[in-house]
């Protein structure tokens, strides 16, 4: 790889051709200010808080986006970058609403934190502010464009991370804004609520729909048994919204700070994960010896159904009727325990906590009611129950660990795996080769389909004569790509894994906000570390699950399983 010297506030440095004056200075600890920067996105140079000082050059240059040269000198910190910067920053707050105190991203605000390390005391410019409605009508996601720094990083996420391009700019000067098509609401649009728009915006101008308060209220009375799941992912994430290290797994401390908060019970999802496996897995057997539609893929994500429902409706028989380990939870939930625990379902209040911000519009699909009543209540994401740890005044790094609660908290480790990308199709496969040959496996960690890798192909031989071909893919950029070669006849694959989102749920629109692959792979290493100390490590090993069948279900794909566990999805139509 070529290299290119230069000097940076004094010291000599080293880097690829193809580098920016900002990935220079990174390289050698010197930081930039920037706000439309990612460093998983493309750049753009759009709003100029990253200037720098390049001798020879006519002006101020944009740093994220000016290339590096053999000899440049630059400087970060000359008067003229400082001024230009703080300059920049103050035009933005000056168009910007000043209720820090309540906004969802207080103190976890890039603007806010640019705006103290730049200096900025006082805002020198005063003018027309910007008046837009909220748009909130939908499950999941607030989107305020009072707020919004036109950085265009939500653009960039939709397009470039997902394909599904629903943001773009409209108007011009004073009234750009950033909008979905027609100016429309996110409801009316066809938005998969996959919330990776959340996780790059540096402001609260998108943010999940905060379901904190009823959840508060739901506790609060006393009629109600309020009880709560938690999703594999959310246990090597809350951590970091507690000021613990990236990737620090909390399973323990989680549950306790869950009975602290007043939940009835804490359960643990991958209970019903292991459920999912039992269900979808003699789907995809029965699909297998009698004919049915291939390649089956999976339904886990409610984002990536939001997707092929609105892009890919002629393919929706591809998608396996298995619900989600939540939706499949709530069913189970105010059945069969409610049932095993002589409570009246309607005083059964179903909570979750999960990585996702989809997971709320996938509880409010009306056909999640198959226990009679909304299979579940309320969906929290990590960064919501980090909030209500915080609000209750818990010191979560002191909490002393606790245990789940029987029957609907004993889980596998393979209903752990469920949070990274490739997980559900490991989970399955270890279940499935049982299912299939009668013998466990050997080998029951599966490395090829692990990796942030965007699309993953292998071969499985589930016994002599019949190998299973599997694909995985994250992103719904990647989905796409998959679903065009399944249109196309090109796909030959008996099982297809899909996550809407990058990593898997351990990168979902509901987890603390990070801006590197890096912090998302020691999340997916806590993930498998989970499964390796897990006493039971697959699904059809979990004595919980084969009770809940021998008493209550019956069989896999029996008829109480499918009025419970499965369902039919069908084509959105929006804009």
């Amino acid at each position: 790889m070529e290299m290119v010297n230069l000097t940076i506030d004094g010291q000599q440095v080293a880097v690829p051709k193809t580098s920016t004056v900002l990935e220079a200075a990174l390289s050698i600890g010197i930081k930039i200010p920037t706000l439309c920067y990612h460093p998983e996105l493309r750049v753009e140079g759009a709003c100029r808080v990253c200037m720098v000082e390049v001798e020879g050059a006519r002006s101020l240059v944009a740093s994220c986006v000016y290339p590096v040269n053999e000899g440049m000198v630059v400087h970060t910190n000359s008067a003229a970058a400082r001024e230009a910067r703080k300059s920049v920053v103050e035009l933005l707050l000056a168009n910007h609403p000043t209720d820090c105190l309540s906004c969802q991203r207080n103190l976890n605000c890039e603007l806010q934190n640019i705006a103290a390390d730049v200096g900025v005391r006082e805002i020198r410019f005063d003018g027309e502010k910007k008046s837009y409605p909220l748009d909130n009508q939908n499950p999941s996601l607030v989107r305020d464009q009072n707020k919004c720094i036109l950085c265009g990083r939500c653009i960039r996420a939709c397009s470039e991370r997902q394909g599904v391009h629903v943001y773009s700019f409209a108007n011009r000067g004073f009234n750009t804004t950033v909008v979905p098509a027609f100016s429309l609401g996110l409801d009316q649009v066809a938005c998969t609520f996959c919330g990776q728009c959340a996780i790059v915006c540096p402001t609260g101008a998108i943010v999940e729909k905060d379901d904190t308060e009823a959840v508060w209220a739901a506790l609060s009375d006393p009629k109600k048994h309020v009880i709560v799941q938690t999703a594999p992912a959310v246990r090597v994430a809350l951590g970091e919204a507690l000021d613990l290290p990236n990737g620090s797994i909390v399973t323990g401390k989680m549950v306790a700070a869950l009975k602290r908060l007043g939940f009835d019970k804490v359960f643990d999802t991958n209970f019903s994960a292991d459920l999912t496996i039992w269900e979808e897995g003699s789907e995809l057997i029965d699909r297998l010896t009698n004919g049915g539609t291939l390649p089956m893929i999976t339904s886990c994500s409610p984002g990536w159904v939001n997707f092929i429902e609105l892009k890919y409706p002629d393919l929706l028989d591809h998608l396996s009727t298995a619900k989600s380990p939540q939706q499949m939870f709530g069913a189970i939930a105010k059945t069969y325990y409610a049932e095993k625990a002589g409570i009246d379902p309607k005083d059964i209040v179903s909570v979750s906590i999960m990585p996702c911000t989809a997971k709320k519009a996938e509880a409010a699909r009306p056909e999640m009611n198959s226990s009679g009543y909304q299979d579940v209540d309320y969906v929290l994401t990590t960064r919501e129950l980090g909030r209500m740890v915080r609000a209750a005044g818990i010191n979560f790094a002191k909490l002393t660990e606790a245990e789940f609660d029987a029957p609907l908290g004993i889980g596998s480790g393979a209903g752990v795996i469920f949070g990274a990308t490739g997980g559900v199709t490991e989970a399955a496969l270890r279940t499935v080769a049982k299912l299939v040959s009668g013998k466990e496996l050997d080998n029951i960690e599966f490395q090829a389909v692990r990796g942030m890798t965007g699309i993953k192909e292998a071969s499985v031989e589930l016994k002599e004569g019949l190998t299973a071909k599997v694909a995985i893919a994250h992103t719904l950029a990647n989905a796409r790509v998959m679903l065009d070669k399944i249109r196309a006849g090109e796909a030959d694959y008996h099982f297809i894994e899909i996550m809407a989102c990058p990593g898997g749920c351990s990168g979902g629109g509901g987890q603390p906000i990070i801006t590197s692959a890096e912090k998302r792979q020691k999340r997916l290493d806590a993930i498998y570390e989970c499964d390796r100390s897990s006493e039971i490590r697959k699904s059809h090993d979990n004595p919980a699950i084969k009770e809940l069948y021998d008493t209550f279900l019956g069989k896999p794909l029996g008829e109480k399983s499918h009025h419970l566990l499965h369902t039919h999805y069908h084509k959105q139509e929006k804009c």
